[in-house]
């Protein structure tokens, strides 16, 4: 029977596995606080539309005071007073709504940039890393199956031909110091060893699963 797993069970490719998945699941978070930072950078710029409400509301009330101060005086008091608060209203109310407007489009700016920041990389490296993962993760369930009766004679002499003729050296000696001579006296042990290690499968894995 053939097991999905994430990683590897030969020890080394394992850790190496989980030490690069680590470093990824690291780039992504790092990633994910650049993105924070550069949304909170940005949205900072609406101190300056803050500034120009406060000015557009400070003209605004300064006009309204002033009506306020006219209204009732006789004759032409209330008219005054009219045309100052109309004033206000072209003057300082345009420019606060000038203020909320521009405060919008800052906000909406720092939410485009951040994502972007995040989305743009992460996606790259997802793109890279995960069908590599995939391919690695599905190698090694086909080797589960091919190297299921690993331990019948017949079958461990040509897995240990196929070490011996496909594998690379610097590979095959780090099993043994002599991977031909093995295959040559009829030795599998460490050839086995070394093609289930390729496969990222420990050596005792053939032997636990099942035809």
């Amino acid at each position: 029977m053939t097991t999905w797993t994430l990683y590897p069970s030969e020890p080394q490719q394992r850790r190496n596995t989980i030490v690069r998945d680590a470093l990824v699941v690291a780039s992504l978070a790092l990633l994910a606080w650049i993105a924070r930072r550069v949304f909170v950078l940005v949205d900072r710029l609406s101190a300056v539309t803050d500034a120009v409400n406060d000015a557009g509301s400070s003209v605004q009330n300064g006009f309204g005071a002033a009506a306020e101060a006219l209204v009732g005086t006789p004759v032409i008091g209330d008219e005054i007073a009219s045309a100052l608060q109309a004033a206000g209203a072209e003057s300082g109310g345009n420019v606060v709504s000038l203020a909320l407007t521009g405060d919008t489009a800052i906000h909406r700016l720092a939410l485009v940039l951040g994502w972007l920041t995040f989305l743009v990389p992460a996606l790259f490296l997802l793109v890279l890393y995960v069908p590599m993962r995939v391919a690695q993760i599905r190698r090694r369930q086909a080797s589960q199956r091919m190297f299921r009766d690993e331990w019948d004679p017949e079958r461990r002499r040509l897995l240990a031909m196929r070490a011996a003729m496909s594998l690379p050296v610097d590979h095959l000696l780090d099993f043994s110091d002599d991977p031909i001579g093995d295959l040559v006296r009829g030795d599998h042990d460490a050839l086995v060893a070394a093609l289930l290690a390729d496969a990222g499968l420990a050596p005792a894995m053939a032997e636990r699963m099942g035809p």
